[in-house]
């Protein structure tokens, strides 16, 4: 009989701000979170991510390497960013060099189960539920679909 090598979730090396409320369990290590941010649980976030102030990542989120979000944001539920793009016709693995970076605006909304490939995301953007975000969002709106497209402009500060 074969034992296996286990791994617990954990919290390490974690940069916090104040008044950050987490619900474990979790797996967060060697990323920043800000001020007043909210983290549920079963959610991943890993080395290197940097979350801005008053942002609340609801559970079962994945926060993969290279991701950066703006302040006043909302991550819903099952949200999943991607760093491999597989430009060699497979995953990357641990060859770092072909994964690419994610940066979100400010006051920006992503709806359950939305996935975002290494993208650039403006702030005062809504992304809904379900979508899959294949290219850079440029402008101020709400966006859904796969691949998700524009459905309506809104003026920043909406």
């Amino acid at each position: 009989m074969n034992n296996p090598e286990i791994f617990k979730s954990q919290i390490r090396d974690v940069v916090f701000g104040k008044g950050v409320k987490i619900v474990e369990p979790v797996n967060l290590y060697e990323c920043i979170i800000g001020d007043n941010c909210f983290i549920g649980p079963f959610t991943e976030i890993q080395k290197g991510v940097v979350i801005g102030n008053n942002c609340k990542i609801q559970s079962h989120s994945f926060i993969c390497e290279l991701v950066t979000i703006g302040d006043n944001c909302f991550i819903s539920h099952g949200v999943m960013f991607v760093n491999d793009t597989f430009s060699t016709g497979g995953p990357a693995g641990g060859d770092k060099n072909l994964w690419r970076p994610t940066v979100i605006g400010s006051f920006v909304s992503i709806g359950t189960n939305a996935t975002l490939l290494p993208v650039r995301i403006c702030d005062y953007v809504v992304i809904g539920a379900g979508a899959v975000v294949t290219k850079d969002i440029n402008e101020p709106g709400i966006y859904a679909g796969n691949p998700a497209r524009l459905l309506r402009r809104l003026r920043g500060g909406e």
